[in-house]
C-alpha cells in the first residue's frame, strides 16, 4: 500500500483557534466550557456548551462570501486555510488563494453530522411566524451538510472528489479513513480531510436535552461539567469546532519537499447493529474497529502508547469504551495511556474526529499525554489509566483515536511517528 502522511493541520475549537493555541491549552488542562452566549437559555435546563470564542471569519475568507456560509462551513474553511498554509499548498492569484497541487488529484472529505442548524432554526421561525416568502433565500444551500466541502473546493480550486461523510459523532474520523483509502487507491495525491460542526442553537440543545444526554448538574461551574470516566459525570457537553488535516501520498510530499508531521498508518470501522443511540454494552463493536485499525497500521497493540478516547462523559459510554479498549488491546490496555480531551473541549460532534486526530499527532510530535481533567472520583468500572487531571510527558511513537456515533457507527484511526 502507498504510505500516507500528514503535512498540515488547522484548528478552530473552544480551547483555541490555531494549532499552537490548541496544543498549549491541552497541556495546561484548560477547559473551554462556559455559559452559552449564542442564545437565551432561560427556558433550558442546559445552560453551558463549548463555544468557539473570538472567531473572525474575515481572517480566512472574504467577508462578503462568509455571509453566504453557515457557521460550520466558516469553521471548516478557516481550519483548511491554516492547514494548507502549514503544508505550503497555497498560492496567491491576485486576491484569491488556490491550491498549489494538481487540482484534479486533490480532493476533500469532510465529516459533518447536522449541517447549518442556525439556518434551519432561523428559517423555520420565519416560515411559521411570517410565512414562506420571508424565509432566507439561501436556506437550502446554507444548511445542507455538503456545503463545507463545496465551498472549500470553490475557494481553493480543487477538482477531485469533494465528499461529505455523515456518521453522526464518528463523521470526522470516518472522513479521515475514507481519505486514507482514496490516497492508497491512487485516486488522489492530496486530500483535505477532517470534520466540522456548529450546533449550539436552541433546536440542538433542546433535542439533546430531551434525550437526557447533556450535563445539567454543574451549570454554575461549567469548567467542571465535562468529566469523562468520573463517577459523578451526568452527560456530555455540546461543543462546536473544526479540525482539518492535509493528507498526501508519501511520494507526493517527498517530491515537493514537504515537512511531514506524522504518518497516517491505519483505519478501522465497524457497526454495532445494536441500538439507535446506545453502544453495544459488550464493547465488541467499537473494539472490533480498534483491532482493525491496529492491524491496518501494521502494528501490534503494544506498539501504541496513547489512545484518545471518545470519552463523552455519559453514563453508558465511558464504561463501555473501557470494555472496548480491553477487548482490542488485551493485556496492554493496563499499560496504555488513555485520555478524553472532551473533558476540555466538550463534544464537537463531527468536529471531534478531526480535532482528536490532531491531538494524537501533537502528542507524538511534542511527547505529551493530554490529561482527562475533572477526574476526581474515578468510576470503579473505568479502571484504566486515563491520565487524570495533569499532563504527563513521554515518548510516543504511535497513537490512536476512536469515535463512536449514534446508530452504532465506530471509527478508529492510527498515526505513527514518520520514519522515511
Amino acid at each position: 500500500m502507498r504510505r500516507v502522511v500528514v503535512t498540515g493541520m488547522g484548528v478552530i475549537s473552544p480551547i483555541g483557534n490555531s494549532v499552537e493555541e490548541f496544543s498549549s491549552a491541552l497541556k495546561a488542562g484548560k477547559s473551554g466550557i462556559s455559559n452559552i452566549t449564542a442564545f437565551d437559555t432561560a427556558d433550558f435546563d442546559v445552560k453551558i456548551a463549548g463555544e468557539v470564542k473570538n472567531f473572525d471569519p474575515g481572517l480566512y475568507m472574504d467577508k462578503k462570501e462568509a455571509r453566504k456560509m453557515a457557521r460550520f462551513t466558516q469553521f471548516a474553511v478557516a481550519a483548511t486555510d491554516q492547514a494548507l498554509e502549514q503544508a505550503g499548498l497555497i498560492v496567491k492569484e491576485g486576491e484569491n488563494k488556490r491550491i498549489a497541487s494538481e487540482p484534479e488529484m486533490t480532493g476533500i472529505v469532510l465529516g459533518n453530522g447536522i449541517g447549518g442548524f442556525e439556518i434551519v432554526t432561523d428559517s423555520f421561525k420565519k416560515l411559521f411566524d411570517q410565512g414562506p416568502k420571508r424565509m432566507l433565500p439561501l436556506t437550502v444551500p446554507l444548511m445542507i451538510n455538503n456545503e463545507a466541502a463545496g465551498n472549500i473546493s470553490m475557494i481553493y480550486g480543487t477538482k477531485g472528489p469533494a465528499f461529505t461523510q455523515v456518521t453522526a459523532c464518528a463523521s470526522g474520523t470516518d472522513a479521515l479513513g475514507q481519505a486514507l483509502d482514496l490516497i492508497r487507491a491512487g485516486r488522489c495525491e492530496v486530500i483535505i480531510a477532517g470534520g466540522t460542526e456548529a450546533t449550539i442553537v436552541p433546536f440542538a440543545i433542546g433535542g439533546f436535552q430531551m434525550l437526557k444526554a447533556l450535563s445539567t448538574k454543574r451549570c454554575d461551574e461549567p469548567e467542571k461539567a465535562s468529566r469523562p470516566f468520573d463517577a459523578d459525570r451526568d452527560g456530555f457537553i455540546l461543543a462546536e469546532g473544526s479540525g482539518v488535516l492535509i493528507l498526501e501520498s508519501e511520494d507526493h510530499a517527498k517530491k515537493r519537499g514537504a515537512a511531514v508531521l506524522a504518518e497516517f498508518a491505519g483505519y478501522g470501522v465497524s457497526a454495532d447493529a445494536y441500538h439507535i443511540t446506545a453502544p453495544d454494552p459488550t464493547g465488541v463493536g467499537g473494539g472490533t474497529a480498534m483491532k482493525k485499525a491496529i492491524l491496518d497500521a501494521g502494528l501490534k497493540p503494544e506498539d501504541i502508547q496513547y489512545y484518545n478516547a471518545h470519552g463523552t462523559s455519559t453514563e453508558i459510554n465511558d464504561p463501555t469504551e473501557t470494555k472496548m479498549i480491553k477487548y482490542a488491546f488485551g493485556d496492554h490496555a493496563a499499560k496504555l495511556k488513555i485520555s478524553s480531551t472532551k473533558s476540555m473541549t466538550g463534544h464537537c460532534i463531527a468536529g471531534a474526529g478531526g480535532l482528536e486526530a490532531i491531538v494524537c499527532i501533537l502528542a507524538i510530535r511534542e511527547g505529551f499525554f493530554p490529561p482527562t481533567i475533572n477526574l476526581e472520583n474515578p468510576d470503579p468500572t473505568c479502571d484504566l489509566d486515563y491520565v487524570p487531571n495533569k499532563v504527563q510527558y513521554g515518548t510516543i511513537t504511535a497513537a490512536a483515536s476512536g469515535s463512536l456515533g449514534f446508530g452504532g457507527h465506530n471509527g478508529v484511526v492510527v498515526f505513527k511517528k514518520y520514519q522515511p
